[in-house]
């Protein structure tokens, strides 16, 4: 089963977008993932809508857009406006009265359907909207900042999550604190892709390429 690797974009060099972007691109990173924090939902700011737009505008890569802000229903249509067809936009279903109703836009925008689980949130309380997502973000940190320790009975949630993802048609993905030894263990288990930031990515002062092959050959 291929694996898809997405680079987190807040952790890049934003003096340097533009060679990041290419940089990651060449380097065969399969999209790039744009955490949008509006500083309510998480207490941290972090990319707005015109970095979005202008990473958008700079690669044909997919987009992976993780709202991380209250009432996305409230905005949904900027960010969609600033994406392509087959984009991935994932909310969270605490942040909004009723998560199905923005999952619907998104869908009717053209765009792929997902939800982001924090630490806390259980599975029980987002098994309806399993039924209608395609992708599961699962957050094995709280959100809001990079560079946080991995949170052990995040685990236990993912094999819960991957034991019925045939059954209602979605696809687990990983987002935080993402080591070697966590795509070792988790991608055999059928985690479809995983977020890299910091942990293995980005700070290194060593070629894309050559952590990105480091990465595939796991």
């Amino acid at each position: 089963m291929y694996t898809e690797l997405t680079a987190s974009m807040m952790c890049a060099d934003f003096g340097n977008l533009g060679n990041e972007v290419r940089e990651l691109e060449a380097a065969g990173v399969d999209s790039f993932h744009i955490d949008i924090m509006d500083g309510r939902y998480v207490p941290n700011f972090a990319m707005s809508l015109n970095d979005l737009r202008y990473i958008r505008s700079a690669t044909d890569k997919p987009m992976d857009v993780h709202l991380m802000i209250e009432h996305p229903n409230t905005h949904i249509n900027l960010f969609l406006e600033s994406l392509r067809k087959g984009d991935t936009v994932y909310i969270h279903p605490e942040a909004e009265y009723h998560p199905s109703t923005t999952l619907q836009k998104i869908i009717d925008a053209g765009m792929v359907p997902g939800i982001a689980i924090n630490p806390g949130t259980s599975v029980e309380t987002v098994m309806e909207m399993l039924q209608i997502v395609d992708k599961v973000l699962v957050m094995s940190v709280n959100p809001g900042n990079a560079g946080q320790m991995y949170l052990p009975y995040v685990g236990k949630k993912i094999e819960r999550l991957l034991n019925i993802r045939k059954e209602m048609d979605f696809e687990v993905y990983w987002d935080g604190a993402c080591s070697a030894d966590k795509i070792t263990t988790f991608a055999p288990m059928g985690v479809k892709g995983f977020v890299l930031g910091t942990t293995l990515l980005f700070g290194k002062n060593r070629p894309y390429r050559e952590i990105l092959r480091e990465i595939r050959n796991l």
